[in-house]
């Protein structure tokens, strides 16, 4: 079962992302030179490339400190 935006959104702000609007329901989030876009309202289903997406940003975030 996929996790929803708001599962992965909240794994961003604990790793320290911080959020900028972006247009309609996308939003970027940012630490440092790290950007994930992320879209959907926060309660639907992840799609599997979002999850990617999130998964590759927090490696980067954990190899860089």
């Amino acid at each position: 079962m996929p996790r929803k935006i708001r599962e992965l959104e909240a794994e961003l702000k604990r790793a320290g992302f911080i959020i900028e609007p972006g247009k309609g329901s996308h939003r970027v989030w940012k630490k440092g030179s790290v950007r994930v876009t992320m879209s959907g309202k926060s309660g639907a289903d992840a799609h599997h490339y979002q999850e990617k997406d999130v998964k590759q940003a927090l490696l980067k975030i954990k190899e860089s400190n």
